[in-house]
């Protein structure tokens, strides 16, 4: 089966009220906005990309960035994230969907659509795919891969606070009970590198990447080596904690 069998689309989630650095998506490297490098990398996959946004006029900006590069986008609420993400699937009729978040400006194309392509011959409605539970990968490589069937159960069922608020706990964790879990991992664990941009620090290193070493144009395992030759780069971020679900 291919992925025709299925309208696949990616749904990254995307707003300006970010609570350790506010405007984030728009800040600047090169002159682009990193909310740009995040799409350019996705559009490598071939799948449609739709940006979750919020209906606060601070995300105005987001819809105008979307309406001028012909990017599909939905505005919902802002802290029921599952609603929002669920709206945006039922809106453009996705069936298989990819989560990202647009933290994530070094994303790996390749890695999405070969996950997404398993994904397919596995063709199982109640599987749950992702590199985020079971972590081999840097952090900001981090994707999902559901069907519509299990956000709807999830939409329709999940009341706890934490559920609304990060979109697939109630997947993960398996409240339905009958999920079943496909982890992508690589062999050498390289979960303890960080690309996501969450701080000023992260920002930092996000663009030391990409102005000095043209990271945007380099593959996720070209990332995570160039930062294991450099310990000066991981440095810049290393005391950074991921915020907790």
């Amino acid at each position: 089966m291919t992925d025709s069998a299925f309208n696949t689309g990616i749904i990254t989630q995307a707003r300006m009220t970010s609570t350790r650095l506010p405007g984030k998506i728009f800040k600047e490297v090169n002159g682009k906005p990193l909310l740009q490098y995040h799409i350019e990398r996705l559009q490598k996959t071939g799948f449609e990309i739709a940006i979750a946004t919020t209906t606060n006029a601070t995300d105005d900006c987001v819809c105008e960035y979307a309406e001028a590069n012909g990017i599909k986008y939905h505005r919902g609420s802002e802290n029921n994230v599952l609603s929002r993400f669920h709206e945006t699937a039922r809106k453009f009729s996705f069936d298989t969907i990819v989560r990202v978040t647009s933290d994530c400006p070094l994303i790996d194309p390749h890695l999405i659509r070969n996950s997404m392509e398993k994904y397919i011959r596995l063709n199982n409605p109640a599987l749950y795919m992702s590199n985020a539970l079971e972590r081999t990968f840097a952090r900001g490589f981090d994707f999902e891969i559901f069907s519509f069937q299990l956000l709807e159960n999830a939409f329709k069922n999940a009341t706890l606070e934490p559920d609304l608020e990060h979109v697939t706990p109630y997947i993960w964790n398996n409240r339905a009970g009958d999920v079943e879990y496909y982890h992508v991992k690589q062999e050498t664990d390289h979960s303890g590198l960080r690309i996501t941009v969450d701080t000023e620090d992260d920002l930092r290193l996000v663009k030391e990447l990409i102005t000095k070493y043209g990271a945007d144009k380099l593959s996720y395992n070209e990332i995570e080596a160039l930062l294991l030759q450099h310990p000066e780069l991981t440095a810049m971020n290393s005391h950074i904690e991921q915020k907790k679900i």
